[in-house]
């Protein structure tokens, strides 16, 4: 990108924050106890509304089995019930016993140990875990791990895409290569734009989108109150 189109993008990108930061406010992202059930919750998200993962991850705290020792215990069709209400159970039940033999075979069970890691070299292994693709690999890294890197879902491609920041057939790769390249590198900027993005799209981006009221429209942005 020419340092023309590259200041482009930067500030678009800049307004982008700017005005969904002036209306939704701070976001808190993401709602967990602690770094496993964040982990828990990147894996069962996965083809579901949070309100499903909300349901599995309370079934699992009910269990007394939100920890990757007592997780771990659970035999994989014990675990795929207990997590039944976040949509393909059995597939996720497999997911997270995937990403606990990982877990175990690399840190010995332990999360501090394993975020001790350099991003890259971390990242390249959590991909090879069955089942955890770009966008969950790069959850774990932003909000558990609290690694400076741009998490991408089908939101923002369709926002980016929409805003002309991206052509239509750019992917993950693009998409977060330009926000990491672009915006300060800094990861509690990657997580509160992920998530200011993630409220705009369950807002207005939806099977039948609101583009009328969208906030990023010219002429919108104001703060609502």
């Amino acid at each position: 990108m020419d340092n023309r189109r590259a200041s482009r993008a930067r500030r678009k990108l800049d307004g982008m924050y700017r005005t969904l930061e002036n209306v939704y406010g701070p976001q808190g992202w993401w709602p967990a106890d602690d770094r496993f059930e964040v982990i828990v919750g990147a894996i069962l998200t996965q083809n579901t509304s949070w309100a499903n993962v909300t349901r599995a991850i309370d079934n699992l705290k009910r269990a007394r089995a939100l920890s990757p020792q007592a997780l771990s215990r659970l035999p994989v069709g014990r675990l795929a019930e207990i997590i039944r209400p976040a949509g393909y159970y059995r597939q996720k039940a497999r997911k997270l016993k995937e990403f606990l033999a990982f877990l175990f075979q690399v840190s010995g069970g332990s999360l501090d140990r394993l975020f001790t890691e350099e991003q890259p070299g971390l990242r390249e292994k959590l991909l090879g875990v069955w089942g955890i693709g770009p966008e969950t690999a790069d959850s774990i890294l932003l909000y558990a791990g609290r690694y400076p890197i741009f998490v991408v879902d089908a939101y923002t491609l369709r926002i980016f895409r929409c805003q002309g920041l991206i052509p239509a057939g750019a992917g993950y790769d693009d998409a977060q290569r330009l926000v990491m390249e672009q915006m300060e590198n800094e990861e509690p900027f990657f997580n509160e734009f992920h998530a200011l993005l993630v409220k705009l799209g369950n807002t207005h981006c939806r099977k039948k989108p609101r583009c009328e009221a969208c906030p990023l429209r010219p002429g919108r942005g104001r703060k609502k109150g």
